[in-house]
């Protein structure tokens, strides 16, 4: 049901929240890739090449995939954080 929500904000809401969703789920699910998967589309459906990102067009996605990573190495270290 997340990812429904999540891919409604992806096509109807800015991304800014649609990147603050996925960053919300990443930490909450174990191994949360759709949000990754949908800020991909994100991009790849509204992303523009601007010259303070050095022309690099999936700049959401990326944002994403390092706190993905970030967020598994923090759970990991957490001793509050509980496994589902």
């Amino acid at each position: 049901m997340y990812s429904v929500v999540l891919l409604f904000s992806v096509l109807f809401l800015p991304y800014w929240f649609s990147l603050l969703l996925a960053l919300v789920g990443v930490f909450y699910f174990d191994l949360y890739f759709e949000a990754l998967a949908l800020l991909f589309i994100a991009d790849t459906l509204y992303g523009a090449k601007e010259l303070r990102y050095f022309g690099f067009t999936f700049v959401t996605f990326l944002l994403g995939g390092v706190f993905l990573a970030l967020s598994e190495f923090m759970k990991n270290k957490l001793k509050f954080y509980h496994k589902h």
